[in-house]
């Protein structure tokens, strides 16, 4: 395909949501596009720009001179880079304040281009659809955009029907009792695409009491608006969400499935200079890694609850001796910021406990959590069913164990336990006697071979989906040409 346009590259805008989970996504599609002959430019906010820096190196975002990264201000009052950033406040702020910034950008790469050879002017953005003002930016400035949620279709879909269950009554709950009460168990029947769903496996924004709830509203109209776009893409593959995506095509013009992202840059990679363009936010402490070396095989539980979940100080308790007591070796990833209402990584863990843990168990900061995954020693994954923890640990053919959080994480969990049974989740609140009932299930029960024979399956669908005429590459191929077709017309 001849890429250039008017004698220059086409030059695509990428903007994501300024969390760990969405930048990881969003670099990883833009590596897709820069390999397809697309001029990228990457553009964090400058909180997370420093969080790359800091963890990756001084020089890691110095970028190639196609693949160049750009900031803007997140419009919040400057924090210590080490915090965890407030993303009610995100929320809150991005709306309101980046659209000026970000407009301010894309004209200056513009100007840039017609006096700096190899730099074309901006013919797409590609944004994070939570970023809606991307949508107002490119209509503002004749662009078009396309728009990429890092999730599944069944979160997708999940946060779209927002409207719909304000509209019948069924959020705001009437009071707090309803968490509780049984109403959440409420089966809601008239979702394309999804059978048996109950209001509790909906994004948790539903559980609210409030009227005009902030993040509700944040979520039901940044999906609203960014479905406005010249085209949508999800991290997953027509196998996984078959259905999902047969009835969201038939509400949107243009969904692309293109995933799992890994899989398809793994072979490109190999030729690509922007390999070495890495994606955490926190420093990794790869030393984990010779720790499994020493382990045996599918003997290790895997234990990471993401980039932003916080977890009580009885909570981690009552998983640090349900970990223990299934006497099971572990790795255990403790952020700095896990544990509520603490700032160190494991002074809050009691005495006895640390002790025990030192026996089968390794606590670190943070790793590389797709070498992890697809480690021979790694036999189960306790996870908060984040999206890019799931399909990771789908492509890794590592079952799972579910605490979700929140977001689109109860969701994600009702699949992963009910759809693509790969996954058992812990009920209600931490208790140890359950979580070493179900690591023990995990790694030597019935239930943990069939979940780990099933989870196989959908890795032998996922590397399918991403083969030279699989679904997910057919539809990358189709979004470049669909890309291309938008910059011409």
């Amino acid at each position: 395909m001849d890429m250039a346009v008017n004698g220059n590259k086409p030059h695509v805008v990428c903007i994501p949501f300024p969390l760990q989970s969405h930048v990881k996504a969003m670099l990883k599609l833009a590596k897709l596009l820069h390999h397809e002959g697309f001029h990228i430019t990457f553009v964090n906010t400058e909180y997370s720009h420093k969080r790359l820096l800091k963890a990756r190196g001084p020089n890691s975002l110095d970028g190639l001179p196609d693949f160049r990264f750009e900031t803007i201000p997140d419009g919040l009052p400057p924090s210590d880079v080490d915090a965890l950033q407030h993303i009610p406040s995100l929320a809150e702020s991005l709306p309101r304040n980046a659209l000026a910034p970000f407009l301010s950008l894309v004209s200056k790469l513009n100007n840039d281009s017609a006096s700096t050879p190899g730099v074309p002017p901006v013919t797409c953005i590609v944004s994070d659809g939570f970023m809606s003002f991307s949508v107002t930016a490119g209509a503002e400035l004749g662009i078009p955009v396309v728009v990429f949620f890092t999730m599944s279709a069944c979160g997708f879909m999940g946060f779209y029907q927002f409207r719909n269950l304000l509209e019948k009554g069924l959020t705001p709950l009437k009071d707090a009792s309803y968490v509780t009460n049984g109403y959440l168990d409420t089966v809601i029947d008239w979702i394309p695409g999804m059978k048996d769903i109950r209001l509790k496996d909906l994004p948790n924004y539903i559980r609210t009491t409030e009227p005009n709830d902030a993040s509700y509203d944040f979520c039901m109209k940044e999906v609203e608006r960014s479905s406005t776009a010249s085209a949508i893409i999800l991290h997953t593959f027509d196998a996984l969400e078959h259905d999902l995506l047969d009835a969201l095509t038939s509400i949107f013009p243009s969904v692309y499935s293109i995933g799992p992202l890994q899989f398809l840059l793994n072979e490109l990679l190999k030729k690509d200079n922007s390999e070495s363009i890495g994606y955490n936010m926190w420093k990794e402490e790869s030393e984990c890694l010779k720790w499994l070396d020493s382990k045996e095989p599918r003997s290790v539980i895997y234990v990471n609850f993401g980039s932003i979940a916080p977890l009580t100080p009885e909570q981690v308790e009552e998983l640090g001796w349900g970990l223990v007591n299934s006497h099971h070796n572990f790795l255990w990833i403790i952020r700095p910021d896990l544990v509520m209402g603490d700032e160190s990584d494991s002074a809050f863990l009691p005495p006895e406990l640390a002790a025990e843990i030192e026996e089968r168990g390794l606590i670190v900061a943070w790793c590389p959590q797709e070498d992890v995954l697809n480690h021979w020693s790694i036999g189960g994954f306790v996870t908060h069913c984040g999206w890019n923890s799931t399909i990771e640990s789908l492509s890794a053919e590592v079952p799972m164990i579910c605490l979700p959080f929140f977001a689109d994480q109860q969701t994600n969990c009702r699949y992963i336990c009910t759809e693509w049974e790969v996954g058992m989740e812990i009920g209600g609140d931490v208790k140890r006697d359950e979580v070493e009932k179900l690591v023990r299930e995990l790694m030597g029960g019935e239930k943990g071979k069939k979940m780990k024979s099933k989870a196989v399956e959908w890795k032998i669908l996922a590397e399918k989906a991403t083969g030279s005429d699989g679904s997910s590459t057919l539809n990358l191929n189709m979004l470049v040409k669909r890309v291309l077709d938008l910059m011409e017309g």
